[in-house]
């Protein structure tokens, strides 16, 4: 007979998954909304505010994506997996679970990857252009590149974390249920 175990890491996994898939929704929309103001009501210095809109409104636009979707589904997962893995929790970790959490703990490599490329051009637009005046462009682009790219690292690195403390959770239950 099997002993009663704790499934609260899910809920706890979850829920975290939310929360910080709204705090990144909020976030792109932000990104957005200073993206338009820089491109149609700042008349200071518009090629600077042009370069810095050009990263927020895309990066935005991926940080509304990633937040609202992971948003919608955190529940869903959430009661899906819960159930799944109370009816046949080695079964289900093993062939399901755990394996989809793989893939998600190998995709965090690339985004920190690209998203250390992202930083590091930015940071080399700042420096080739900060005295360059006519260069204002490249240079409001660095700033809000290299800004939106500590933003999505800081984000996955957060990210990456919790589900390595599921997935630590997982490998303990697969283990210890018999």
């Amino acid at each position: 007979m099997l002993e009663q175990k704790d499934f609260s890491f899910i809920y706890k996994y979850f829920m975290a998954e939310k929360q910080a898939a709204l705090l990144f929704l909020i976030i792109g929309i932000v990104a957005i909304i200073l993206a338009v103001i820089f491109i149609f009501f700042i008349k200071s210095d518009p090629s600077f505010y042009k370069g810095a809109a050009i990263p927020l409104l895309t990066i935005g636009l991926i940080q509304i994506t990633v937040g609202y979707v992971v948003y919608t589904r955190s529940d869903k997962q959430k009661t899906e997996t819960a159930y799944h893995i109370g009816i046949e929790p080695v079964l289900y970790t093993k062939r399901v679970e755990l394996p989809r959490m793989k893939t998600v703990m190998n995709r965090f490599v690339i985004y920190r990857w690209v998203e250390i490329v992202f930083l590091i051009f930015g940071l080399m637009l700042i420096y080739i252009f900060r005295l360059n005046a006519d260069k204002s462009f490249w240079f409001g682009l660095g700033i809000t590149l290299a800004i939106q790219a500590i933003i999505i690292l800081g984000n996955d690195v957060f990210a990456e974390k919790r589900g390595l403390v599921y997935s630590k959770s997982l490998d303990k239950l697969g283990i210890n249920i018999k």
